[in-house]
């Protein structure tokens, strides 16, 4: 797992004189800590078939309603991921979603007696940018509920850094159309995809052999990252996909930055 990287963004203070007074007045700044939480299965099990879940996410501070819908935010991912069934549980709180997922495995474990592999959530959350409009939090995820092997992968949290407003991808983007063309072209570069060939003839595996915008982005100091994550466009074998595009060949394109 990665370390979690801490982002403490430091209070400005500015004086400014009125009435022959000096008057100290501090700029409030969101401030985040990380938190971490871990739950085991209390069934007796050997090291490899035990079932835990540790997840480690940025907190945000110092600005309430900022603050707390960011927070939000990183919590409902988390529930959207650390869950086994049809749909996540409705835990509350960290606790109550580790306690879902590892009674999901206590009773799966007392149906089913034999020795299979314990199940196993990670979660490692962390501030990967942060400018004065953009702020972007990256949760590196791995699962595993039985099979072959796990699912990993990595969500892009992306907010509008004075308001804490979630921001999709149209709130991102602008004009869609001739963005998703760019890319086509960038990716097609990369991957040594012939222009005239389906996107697929390399042993991608897009739906209806037509290019689409992944469903993950990332603000980088370099660029925005358009990241495929395993399964999306490739076999698990193949694994992720990325194509970063460097901000000044976005300048028509990008919302905020």
């Amino acid at each position: 797992m990665k370390r979690i990287l801490l982002f403490v963004a430091i209070s400005l203070t500015f004086a400014s004189c009125k009435n022959d007074k000096t008057e100290d007045t501090e700029t409030e700044t969101l401030v985040f800590k990380t938190k971490t939480y871990s739950k085991k299965t209390a069934l007796p099990c050997k090291t490899e078939l035990c079932a835990e879940v540790n997840i480690s996410v940025p907190e945000a501070s110092n600005i309430p309603v900022v603050a707390d819908s960011i927070n939000k935010k990183i919590f409902n991912t988390v529930r959207g991921i650390v869950y086994f069934g049809e749909k996540p549980s409705n835990g509350k709180n960290y606790e109550e979603v580790m306690t879902a997922f590892i009674n999901s495995y206590d009773q799966m474990k007392e149906e089913y007696t034999d020795e299979r592999p314990g199940w196993e959530a990670q979660i490692s959350g962390k501030v990967d940018y942060s400018s004065e409009n953009i702020l972007n939090i990256t949760l590196n995820n791995y699962t595993y509920t039985g099979g072959a092997h796990g699912y990993e992968g990595i969500r892009s949290l992306i907010f509008d850094k004075k308001t804490g407003k979630s921001l999709k991808r149209n709130d991102i983007i602008k004009d869609t159309v001739n963005f998703k063309i760019m890319a086509e072209k960038k990716f097609r570069e990369k991957f040594k995809i012939p222009a005239g060939k389906p996107i697929n003839s390399t042993g991608l595996m897009f739906i209806k052999d037509v290019f689409e915008l992944p469903q993950t982005f990332f603000f980088t100091n370099k660029g925005l990252l358009l990241y495929y994550n395993t399964y999306e466009i490739a076999s698990y074998v193949d694994g992720p996909k990325d194509l970063l595009i460097p901000y000044n060949e976005l300048e028509n394109y990008l919302v905020v930055k």
